[in-house]
């Protein structure tokens, strides 16, 4: 009974009512996590001598980019829930199911190719934003907690969330509350960020541009691939494993190696003296 009451309430509609108009949660919680990415890397951009500015260009063509490239790779991982006429449902993003790993991809092609025409330097920009996407992510998690979706198995501890019977899954109907996943991976995502600004502190110049967006994956997917070991949505599999859990590991390996290969000598990271 007591972790009952001390459980993590979940709204009851994933829609904010106002006036004649419905806000969709979902949505407003995207809107919110890019606008503080935005404020974010604007603020990094101007400290290294930047256009705080060209981060808002960016943005305007980067964000629809990762919207539809999230939104592309979960109708690609999760096919399985458009078919028999429901093909329709591809569309209706306020109802969940972006994937990051489409998002993050979609974004940086994009905003990369805006940042070449705009004359600037890719590899720095993706540095700067290295910060800023954790936090936007960190935001946009609870957008699932709106929609009572993702969550992990059941649990009896403090904080474990309270799920209305119509979203829990099949064979988990007696039970009422469950492991809060969006919790545990917005707080991971804010560790993630504190991570990069505390490398880009601990070691100035030690790193090749890029590299410390190499960093913000590595860290994220780490703690993305036991968050997904949680859940117990439906999802596709692969050898035992949800592709997602195939994913983080794969992508931390990459970012790892990526980020060791990348570390510049003491005397490379030394300014040249006349």
């Amino acid at each position: 009974m007591l972790a009952v009451v001390a459980s993590i309430p979940s709204p009851s509609r994933g829609v904010i009512p106002l006036g004649p108009l419905d806000l969709h949660a979902y949505g407003l919680m995207i809107a919110l996590g890019v606008v503080a990415a935005v404020s974010v890397a604007s603020h990094r951009l101007e400290a290294r001598g930047g256009d705080p500015g060209l981060i808002s260009a960016i943005a305007i063509w980067a964000v629809p980019g990762g919207l539809v490239g999230a939104r592309l790779y979960h109708v690609a991982t999760d096919w399985y829930r458009f078919e028999h006429g429901k093909w329709l449902d591809v569309f209706k993003v306020w109802q969940g199911g972006l994937g990051i790993w489409g998002g993050v991809a979609g974004g940086v092609l994009v905003g990369a190719w805006v940042a070449r025409r705009r004359g600037a330097s890719v590899p720095m920009l993706m540095d700067v934003v290295a910060p800023a996407l954790p936090v936007a992510q960190a935001i946009g998690r609870w957008g699932n907690w709106f929609n009572q979706e993702l969550f992990g198995k059941p649990t009896t501890l403090p904080w474990g969330l309270r799920i209305d019977p119509s979203h829990r899954p099949d064979g988990y109907e007696r039970f009422s509350t469950f492991h809060p996943t969006f919790l545990y991976e917005s707080l991971w995502c804010l560790f993630t960020a504190g991570v990069c600004i505390w490398v880009e502190r601990r070691w100035p110049g030690r790193l090749k541009p890029g590299r410390l967006f190499a960093v913000y994956v590595a860290v994220y997917t780490f703690g993305r691939f036991w968050w997904e070991r949680m859940r117990i949505d439906d999802a596709t599999h692969v050898l035992g494993l949800r592709i997602n859990e195939w994913v983080s590991a794969i992508v931390c390996l990459v970012a790892v190696a990526f980020v060791v290969t990348g570390r510049r000598t003491p005397v490379e990271a030394e300014p040249l003296r006349g």
